[in-house]
């Protein structure tokens, strides 16, 4: 018998059963769908009505001032505002794809609002044109939308997230002064165009022209119609005629169109044919065209709301009270004036078990467990009939108790599952798992208080998250928390949506106890973002509150850029420098470097090891002067004297900025200061003395290049420039440098000997080295001569040699094999230098008329 009640309920159109169940019994009081203009967003989504401005209406007892209502599905009201917008009637009203409502007055303004009842800044324009010409008619699509203007153009928004107005091209016909043909609008969605931008469908007459964003396109639906039997129509159907109302199919693909002469014709947009072409009863247009899935078409007049289907008779459904239809994914939910119904084709599962003698395997299986409640043995002769095909049986009534509004019939459905399920050894058993907890989910939302009817085809299209998201916007969070706790989803958009709703609902909270109680909720989720709460709060002007929140956050990288936000540098700096994250630090410098004075900034960069130093090492490279600047404000002359001695250094490299005298030039000055400020501390006494050297130097290579005209002498050390002086011939200055810097006589020596041995003066040579004993003999003139390949030159004084192991080394550098030998057996070394040669020289038989008088002198 059960099964007869759900069946009596159905409606058949040809083959195929529809029902409408009620889901809800409205809410609201006083409102009369007549008299309002309806928004009703998709999805189960929420019910926007405002007073149709456009209608004479009565009063009663409500006020003159027209309100914004937002209802849930259920007609509980979630909020209201005052509607006072200038710019004449309201043409249309639609919610967005993310539930914004977008409201268009007749001088081409709109008015967005959440679902709260919050207009959200700014209001856009849809254009100039719109403005001076009224907006008539206006068509939306789920993120789009087209308005018509009297003077017959056409101005589309694409996107409402980029809400750029689109001028699109002109229509045959539309331009006309007077429009007297019949005209309406549809639009065929984005995802469902080749180019992936929404076409606008426009009839003028008896013309269809389909129109993008840079064409215009006539189309003609004039072939034959089906020849089927069934159908009801009395002409042949080769022309379509005016068209007076049309909308496109869910899925882009076929065109629905109400004629003049009240037929009511669908076409597939691809092939041009015709799929239904019925005659309807009266010729004035319906006031309402809907989708009713993918199966059939709804068409509503005054109190009569009729089903076509391809073949068959129409199915009509009467009402007593005005209705709005709302098309779905997979129906049309009808709301009235007191109720809420979902009018759908009934899925084939719910269909096998529960149509009129059935005897399907699922239907004996629902029925097994109802005579196994009732202890009748039947139950198991239901179960042996159906053993081959218990898997299917178990798959429909799970599949059936899915597409179930009520509860009791979900949980009778699954129980029917649950006991087929004991004797199905291959069957997943996570199947009834999976659509208890969606069933669960959506039996939670279809509460009248939440009000929101989805089906679970519509469940899975939206998906959780999406679900999640409209809760948390429609300040749902407890319920929020507890589905993406059930599907172990991720919790954090939740309790962070919460506390920022919290903040903002708090205003005369006091931050400490108002911190209490989000901290509580916050440490629910591990690794949840206390920056960007803290964020929230100072938007809102709460920053002690915001400086509290971002106390806690763990992550240095949203904590830092938020303290410096809300002008907490001084604790920024902390916790960039405790972090050990130098991108950090320096984001944290650079801000203080541009906020505060130049003291202040110094001394807050002190105390701070890793600041400071990453504050040098970025100033020695980039900012000298202000380096210089921060180590005077702390005492650190000797720092200030390494920059200026720097500077002269860099000066050097560039031959252009080191312009002037060349006893006063910019380098030497330079210098000069930085040996005062080396001599103001006693422990830079060297530095001193050098910078002051390093300017002399530079005085006297300075004059060195005036006199010879060659910039040869400056930046070269001491021993450089006394060896130029002595191969430019210049033997004066070279004496004087070697007395204004005290070189030490065996230098001066070196220096002297490879410069005349490099210009070859063999003659200067010889006679510098008579001039008195060299204070360390004459290897340096033995190494310049060998350095300069001139044997004869060395052989000179290579004999003056006193040390037998210099002169044996000597002899064999320069190839004297027997010379050699006979220093190295006179040098008392023990034959060292001996056996050295003779591994140098294996060759030569001198070594080895030495060896047996070596062996037998040791």
């Amino acid at each position: 018998m059960a099964n007869v009640s759900v069946a009596a309920e159905w409606q058949l159109l040809y083959d195929r059963y529809y029902r409408k169940p009620e889901i809800y019994q409205m809410k609201w009081k006083h409102v009369d769908l007549s008299r309002n203009k309806v928004a009703c967003a998709s999805f189960g989504g929420p019910i926007a009505v405002i007073r149709d401005d456009s209608k004479i209406v009565q009063l009663y007892a409500e006020s003159a001032l027209r309100k914004l209502r937002i209802f849930n599905s259920a007609g509980v009201l979630l909020s209201e505002t005052v509607w006072k917008h200038p710019g004449g009637r309201l043409i249309g009203m639609s919610w967005s794809d993310d539930q914004t409502l977008i409201c268009i007055v007749q001088d081409g303004t709109i008015y967005r609002y959440n679902i709260h009842a919050e207009l959200i800044e700014p209001n856009m324009s849809m254009g100039q044109e719109c403005f001076e010409q009224n907006v008539v008619e206006c068509v939306f699509w789920g993120n789009g939308v087209v308005c018509l203007t009297q003077g017959g153009q056409l101005i589309c928004i694409f996107d409402f997230k980029t809400m750029k107005p689109s001028k699109l091209p002109h229509v045959p016909g539309l331009a006309e002064d007077d429009l007297l043909q019949p005209i309406c609008l549809t639009v065929r969605e984005p995802k469902y165009t080749m180019s992936g931008i929404a076409e606008v469908l426009v009839a003028v007459g008896d013309d269809i022209f389909v129109v993008e964003e840079d064409m215009v396109q006539t189309i003609r639906f004039d072939e034959p119609s089906v020849d089927d039997s069934e159908m009801q129509n009395d002409d042949s159907g080769n022309l379509i005629g005016v068209v007076q109302k049309m909308i496109v199919s869910p899925n882009g693909k076929f065109l629905t169109l109400f004629t003049h002469d009240g037929r009511i014709v669908v076409v597939d947009m691809e092939t041009k044919q015709i799929a239904i072409d019925y005659s309807c009863e009266s010729a004035l247009p319906p006031q309402q065209m809907a989708w009713c899935g993918m199966d059939s078409v709804l068409l509503y007049w005054d109190e009569d709301l009729m089903m076509v289907g391809p073949v068959g008779d129409p199915v009509h459904y009467f009402y007593d009270e005005p209705v709005i239809l709302i098309p779905e994914c997979d129906g049309v939910r009808i709301l009235s004036n007191t109720s809420l119904e979902f009018l759908q084709r009934v899925p084939d599962s719910t269909e096998s078990i529960f149509k009129i003698g059935s005897t399907s395997p699922a239907a004996l299986l629902y029925d097994a467990l109802d005579h196994f409640d009732r202890r009748s043995a039947k139950a198991d002769e239901n179960l042996r009939l159906i053993r081959s095909s218990l898997s299917e049986a178990v798959e429909s009534c799970i599949d059936a108790a899915g597409h179930e509004f009520d509860v009791t019939r979900q949980r009778a459905l699954l129980r029917a599952a649950s006991y087929g399920q004991a004797f199905c050894s291959n069957f997943q058993r996570e199947r009834v798992q999976e659509t208890c907890r969606t069933l669960r989910v959506l039996n939670a939302v279809r509460d009248p208080a939440i009000g929101i009817p989805l089906s679970i085809q519509q469940y899975k299209l939206l998906t959780p998250m999406v679900l999640i998201s409209r809760l948390i916007n429609a300040h749902c969070h407890l319920l929020a928390l507890r589905i993406s706790e059930y599907l172990d989803m991720n919790k954090e958009v939740v309790i962070m949506h919460w506390a920022c709703a919290k903040i903002t609902a708090s205003p005369s909270t006091p931050d400490s106890h108002l911190l209490e109680i989000l901290l509580d909720k916050l440490q629910l989720c591990k690794g949840i973002s206390y920056a960007a709460v803290a964020t929230h709060a100072d938007n809102c002007g709460r920053r002690k509150l915001a400086a509290m929140l971002v106390e806690h956050e763990p992550r240095s990288t949203k904590q830092v850029p938020l303290l410096l936000s809300i002008g907490e540098e001084d604790t920024a700096l902390v916790k960039a420098t405790e972090s050990g994250d130098t991108d950090l630090v320096y984001l944290v410098i650079f801000h203080i470097w541009q906020k505060r004075p130049p003291l202040e900034f110094f001394a807050m960069i002190q105390g701070r090891v890793l600041a400071r130093d990453l504050f040098v090492a970025y100033a020695r490279c980039h900012k000298h002067e202000f380096l210089k600047d921060f180590f005077l404000s702390t005492g650190q002359i000797h720092e200030v004297a390494f920059l200026l001695w720097k500077e002269s250094w860099d000066m050097g490299k560039n031959p252009m900025a080191s312009k002037g005298s060349p006893l006063h030039g910019p380098r030497i000055k330079l210098i000069e200061k930085a040996r005062n400020l080396f001599s103001q501390t006693k422990e830079h006494t060297f530095e001193s003395k050098a910078a002051e050297e390093h300017a002399k130097l530079l005085k006297i290579q300075h004059e060195l290049e005036a006199s010879t005209k060659q910039a040869i002498f400056v930046d070269s050390s001491i021993n450089d420039t006394i060896r130029t002086c002595i191969v430019l011939g210049n033997n004066r200055a070279a004496i004087k440098v070697k007395t204004e810097f005290k070189v030490s006589d065996k230098r001066w020596y070196w220096l002297k000997a490879f410069a005349l041995a490099t210009i070859k003066d063999w003659a200067a040579l010889e006679k510098f080295s008579k001039e008195k004993r060299p204070p360390m003999g004459f290897r340096p003139f033995v190494e310049a001569c060998i350095d300069a390949d001139e044997k004869a030159e060395a052989l000179k004084y290579i004999p003056k040699l006193s040390d037998l192991v210099e002169r044996g080394e000597a002899y064999a550098r320069i190839g004297m094999a027997k010379e050699a030998a006979d220093a190295a057996a006179q040098a008392n070394d023990g034959g060292e230098l001996l056996e050295r040669f003779r591994k140098t020289f294996v060759q030569n038989a001198i070594f080895d008329t030495l060896k047996m008088p070596f062996q037998g002198a040791s």
